[in-house]
């Protein structure tokens, strides 16, 4: 009888770690699982894992293959009808598994559920807690921008949060998700491209429709190493990020009838980024911005926060990227009665 959760789990260079991941599956509360370790060309040490416990079984590569072969392949080899993604160096809580299929069970209308997770890094000490993603800066050196990522992305707990907020950055911990298998067999796998392999599917999957949420509880540990590949892979890189979304992004605006857009940045950054979504047919015919100093930028005028009135006109996308840029956008339009995904989008 095939066991109702399949754990997926790809190891390479783990060996410092994944003893310490195994054993936090092995430990959940939940009986009805099981453990697929795909052994990306680690040399045996996950074969000897399986002699562990019956629950373990092992796909091996005799050579590294990279992340989404392995994905793919630990996708394949899974049998049970809800997929759970772990990493090799994080630690899932005992519930978590037991808790992530009760959500599914209990929300039929979902495709996929996440969790909170903990940060565990050096946070280089007091970090500040920001409502964005903006100008986290995932590759600094210490972990402050990842502790800052994560307070963004715990901040999104249901449907519609985490749909808007998908297209400022991923809003899941890769690791932290449990999702039904019958995704996979409507809508494809894992991609392999000059961009993160997880925020695609996100999109990818949210484009067609599906519905994911969140267990308002930390139910994983999320190790932030130097080596983690979003710190060092330029598939993570924070233009490859823009790339990515902007298809997905055009496609949603244009799904609501907002083929013209006012974009909030008025600077060469932000322009650069959305020239992107240009060219999937979204034409910018206005700016706005917070430097007094710019009153034009491509012949096209500036509006400024003061002289903004009720959301007449057309939809606002703010590409403003630096750090609590989102928190400017939405005290200058909330009072004046603009909403959040209706009259305009954060979108960096």
């Amino acid at each position: 009888m095939s066991p109702r959760i399949s754990v997926v789990l790809p190891a390479y260079r783990a060996e410092a770690t994944l003893g310490a991941a195994i054993a936090s599956i092995l430990a959940q509360t939940e009986p009805d699982f099981e453990l697929i370790i795909v052994d990306d060309g680690m040399g045996g040490l996950a074969a000897r894992a399986a002699d562990l416990d019956p629950r373990i079984r092992v796909v091996s590569f005799a050579t590294n293959r990279g992340i989404v072969q392995a994905l793919n392949a630990g996708l394949e080899a899974a049998r049970g009808e809800l997929i759970a993604r772990m990493d090799a160096d994080d630690l899932a809580h005992p519930e978590r598994l037991a808790k992530q299929r009760a959500f599914l069970d209990a929300r039929p209308e979902l495709g996929l559920v996440g969790c909170l997770v903990a940060h565990a890094g050096d946070t280089g000490g007091q970090v500040e807690t920001v409502g964005d993603a903006s100008g986290l800066e995932k590759n600094a050196p210490d972990t402050r921008g990842y502790a800052l990522y994560v307070d963004w992305l715990n901040g999104l707990v249901t449907p519609e949060a985490i749909a808007l907020g998908a297209f400022v950055e991923s809003p899941f911990a890769h690791p932290s998700v449990m999702f039904r298998r019958t995704l996979v067999e409507a809508h494809g796998g894992y991609r392999a491209g000059d961009f993160p392999e997880d925020y695609e599917l996100w999109l990818r999957w949210l484009a067609a429709g599906v519905r994911m949420g969140k267990v308002p509880e930390v139910l994983l540990t999320w190790r932030d190493r130097p080596d983690r590949l979003s710190r060092t892979d330029p598939r993570c890189g924070i233009e490859a990020l823009y790339r990515l979304k902007a298809p997905y992004l055009a496609a949603w605006l244009k799904a609501r009838g907002h083929h013209d857009i006012v974009l909030w940045g008025a600077g060469k950054t932000s322009r650069q980024r959305a020239a992107a979504l240009e060219a999937e047919g979204i034409r910018i015919v206005g700016f706005i911005d917070v430097d007094p100093r710019r009153t034009h930028s491509r012949d096209l005028p500036i509006t400024y926060c003061e002289t903004l009135g009720g959301p007449a006109g057309p939809f606002v996308v703010s590409y403003a990227g630096k750090r609590g840029g989102s928190a400017i956008v939405r005290a200058c339009l909330a009072p004046r009665g603009w909403v959040e995904g209706v009259d305009y989008l954060i979108a960096a």
